[in-house]
């Protein structure tokens, strides 16, 4: 009984250990980028900070620029309960490579808290960077979040739901579009209703048993005309949960007329879709730069 209740880890092993590999080979090549670490996007004194989580790693290119770059805040996934940006610097480094200010970002997680919190922390990281992003170089007028899996539905929920940077006292939504790789959690509503597929259990622990929060928490109920463009890249083979959601998210998107590219990669599982990062003249990349605007 013990091994089957395990099989659901396996995904989060592979991914853990494909990152890990390729942060150590990233140490091992040249990186034309200039990282500043462990910066803290929430005070210190502030009745919730969390030492650890509320940090973010901010890649600048070395080159010089006459002109402020665009700018990507990277969120990564683990089922909102596991991660860290400490596994994706290959990310920032690839971005900063191409022109592109990276912000990678840590944020609190499952079971400490739930995934409003996760979503408020994000917002949070968003507004640090637009607020300070010029000083590394970066345009905060061209802001875009990006994600894979679990950070890529929070990365779409930034895009479309204006009131968590409402609450943070911003009249305006500075985030003017996001990536979306392999997104998880884009309709946890319908996902947590239905429990269709093994070990769905598991997630009422970040997303809690009220449907409200669900609802809340999912970018296809906030979507709306007028929201900024996205890119969406869904694995071949990644999980039928994944490609259902995001499907039924373009569909969403196509009905309001909100500009995006929806984009399936033959044969691509859902690691895959995360580690293809490492390269950077991959399919991802080539879309992101001239969906943000870095010129040739």
């Amino acid at each position: 009984m013990l091994i089957p209740r395990l099989l659901w880890l396996v995904p989060a092993l592979l991914l853990t250990l494909a990152l890990v590999l390729l942060v150590a080979s990233e140490y091992a090549t040249a990186r034309a980028s200039r990282r500043t670490k462990d910066v803290a996007y929430v005070a210190a004194t502030a009745p919730d900070f969390d030492a650890a989580r509320h940090r973010l790693d901010v890649y600048a290119p070395r080159t010089t620029s006459s002109t402020l770059r665009p700018v990507v805040v990277f969120i990564h996934g683990g089922s909102w309960n596991s991660g860290s940006k400490n596994l994706y610097s290959f990310v920032g480094r690839r971005l900063a490579k191409q022109g592109v200010v990276a912000v990678v970002i840590n944020y609190r997680l499952s079971p400490g808290v739930r995934v409003p919190d996760m979503a408020a922390d994000c917002a949070r990281a968003v507004d640090w960077t637009a607020r300070h992003i010029a000083d590394y170089g970066g345009d905060p007028n061209r802001l875009f979040t990006m994600g894979h899996s679990a950070g890529a539905g929070l990365a779409a929920l930034l895009a479309v739901k204006d009131e968590l940077f409402a609450g943070l006292g911003r009249s305006t939504n500075p985030v003017k579009g996001a990536i979306l790789d392999d997104p998880a959690g884009l309709d946890m509503f319908d996902y947590l209703t239905k429990l269709e597929y093994p070990n769905d259990e598991q997630y009422l622990i970040p997303f809690g048993k009220d449907p409200a929060f669900w609802r809340a928490v999912s970018p296809m109920y906030h979507v709306r005309a007028g929201n900024p463009p996205m890119l969406l890249f869904v694995g071949g083979e990644t999980y039928p949960s994944i490609t259902s959601s995001s499907r039924r998210f373009h569909e969403r998107l196509q009905a309001l007329g909100i500009r995006h590219e929806y984009t399936t990669l033959p044969g691509k599982k859902h690691v895959g879709m995360v580690t293809q990062l490492y390269w950077k003249n991959n399919v991802i990349y080539q879309s992101l730069l001239r969906f943000v605007g870095v010129k040739p």
